[in-house]
């Protein structure tokens, strides 16, 4: 079992859990307490110590790993349990078999291999009938290599398949497969593979086996490309709007003499559209037709940096998941240019694919255009880095050139995030601190009809998502508060204490996380800066007003003043 803890999150909500005051006072000699204060300082310790633990618990997110190779959960869908996608790109692996025809009782090698010098550290292979690769394995094997390889009892059945013994690097792995009685016409040997933690590529098919005396079938296609061409030159800003419909940032730049240059262009040619990408990224440039301004259900295009090469390839995004690969080669006249750290590819495609279930969109119709870059490795790419630059308007693709503009930062988004920092690190925090230190200021001073302090304490509720129910509890508690000479007011107390507590920590915690956020383009390291200053200003104004009150600082003196 592996643990991953964020370091900063934690740090947060120790300084807003432990730095504020333990101890609080009762609302003047009016109150009657069952417990004195030293018995309420501790207990009041003790409640926020459990809500940091719970706290604490909640934001580590386990994750199994199995270095040891048993994985029978995973039998069925050949999934790791990594809690993350598989690569979308082609494996740079290879099943092979030492021979396609068998008979019942025939035993046949297995073979996975690397293509190149990628290895691999955990696999797990199965036999499975190739008219129903999502049902059960077929047959059985036995093992060549012990110390690397080990079977597995799945579907109740011992050595349904074949995984790895630990997580040491491998290059090629044997095993032999032992034909079953009952046996379909057609058998696939399929391979799930994990390079990394992060890394790995699922049911990636192989050979397919024949029955003797039935017809040889054919293995499950993979995605085959024409080789793409070298680019002679960059592409150029020239006929943008005129010729081509262009869309860049920044604004107006030209990737033919500047490698900052973000560019896609398109024009019609005959019964296709030509596409040129280009942008500065460490792995891979792509675009993406979409007919809203969200992510998922998207016709993709990706030129990816692998090892020495360019590879173009079409996909298709359902939800916010990694692109899915098309099957079937739908680009040609595909070309690349590698240079100065400028990813440039192109490529012609026709304004109608009817190849089924593959997300191509039609050309003739209107979309809105992302342009997204990010890190790739092995050809595998990661999430972008930057928020994509989107469009400002539809455009049909086959339609009239236009000189488009776009952002990478919606409006709504950072008027979101300029509320919740007013709200939250401003108007609840001075809320707190009156409502807590200045009631005995303001005992009898009232603006519509309240407490000049319950009216200022009464503005945090509304602010903020992510604590909304606690938000929406604090001021329901308040309208059922009993008097303050009541023996149940201690029960509000703790009540109105703990959840207004919480609920500071975790709108803290949710706008620390929310600053990364890409589509904000704040400038780090000085916005975590800031707000950790924030955080520090409050938790000293609480300590120093707290000390105040319990006579530590009498009004008006200070030692740091004190000659």
């Amino acid at each position: 079992m592996r643990f991953r803890i964020k370091p900063r999150l934690l740090v947060l909500l120790w300084t807003n859990q432990i730095a504020p005051s333990y101890i609080r006072q009762t609302e003047g000699k009016r109150l009657s307490l069952h417990y004195s204060i030293q018995q309420r300082a501790i207990m009041e310790i003790s409640v926020k110590i459990k809500m940091l633990w719970f706290l604490f618990v909640v934001c580590i997110n386990s994750v199994a790993g199995y270095s040891d190779g048993k994985v029978t959960k995973a039998c069925q869908d050949m999934m790791p349990g990594h809690h993350q996608p598989p690569s979308p790109t082609a494996p740079p692996y290879t099943i092979t078999v030492d021979k396609s025809i068998f008979r019942p009782g025939d035993q046949i090698k297995v073979t996975l291999s690397s293509k190149s010098s990628a290895y691999f550290k955990g696999f797990l292979i199965e036999a499975r009938d190739a008219a129903k690769p999502d049902g059960g394995s077929v047959g059985t094997f036995t093992l060549i290599d012990s110390s690397i390889s080990q079977l597995l009892s799945c579907y109740q059945r011992k050595g349904a398949a074949v995984s790895h013994t630990n997580g040491h690097h491998k290059t090629e792995v044997q095993a032999i497969w032992i034909a079953p009685q009952n046996t379909p016409s057609s058998v696939q040997i399929l391979a799930t593979v994990v390079q990394k933690y992060e890394l790995f590529w699922v049911k990636i098919p192989g050979p397919v086996l024949s029955l003797d005396g039935v017809p040889s079938s054919t293995a499950l296609s993979s995605q085959t490309t024409t080789a793409p061409m070298p680019l002679p030159h960059p592409f150029t800003s020239a006929g943008c709007g005129e010729t081509k419909t262009c869309l860049r940032d920044p604004v107006g730049c030209n990737p033919e003499n500047d490698t900052l240059c973000y560019f896609l262009s398109f024009r019609s040619v005959e019964q296709g559209v030509k596409f040129e990408l280009s942008g500065p990224a460490p792995g891979y440039v792509s675009f993406a037709l979409s007919t809203d301004k969200w992510m998922g259900n998207d016709d993709v295009y990706l030129c990816i940096i692998d090892a020495d090469h360019v590879s173009i390839s079409a996909a298709y995004v359902e939800g916010r998941t990694h692109p899915v690969m098309a099957s079937e080669n739908v680009l040609r006249n595909t070309a690349w240019r590698l240079a100065d750290g400028v990813i440039q590819c192109s490529f012609y495609r026709n304004v109608q694919v009817t190849s089924p279930n593959e997300g191509r969109f039609d050309l003739n119709q209107m979309y809105y255009l992302f342009l997204a870059h990010g890190r790739a490795e092995n050809g595998a790419i990661h999430r972008h880095d930057r928020q994509p630059l989107i469009s400002s308007k539809q455009v049909v693709i086959t339609g009239p050139p236009e000189d488009l503009g776009g952002s990478r930062s919606p409006l709504i988004i950072k008027f979101h995030a300029a509320f919740m920092l007013i709200g939250w690190m401003m108007t609840v925090s001075t809320g707190v601190i009156i409502a807590r230190y200045f009631k005995s200021d303001w005992p009898e001073t009232t603006i519509f009809g309240q407490r000049v302090w319950f009216q200022r304490s009464g503005l945090h509720p509304y602010f903020g998502c992510t604590v909304m129910a606690l938000s929406v509890i604090q001021p329901i508690m308040a309208l059922f508060r009993p008097a303050p000479d009541s023996s149940r007011r201690y029960v509000f107390n703790w009540a109105h204490l703990c959840t207004g507590t919480v609920a500071q920590v975790l709108a803290v915690v949710a706008i620390f996380l929310g600053i990364h956020q890409q589509a904000l383009l704040l400038l780090a390291p000085w916005t975590t800066g800031l707000l950790s200053a924030c955080v520090v200003w409050f938790v000293l104004a609480d300590l120093a007003l707290e000390l105040h009150r319990r006579g530590v600082w009498p009004i008006g003196q200070c030692p740091l003043l004190t000659p």
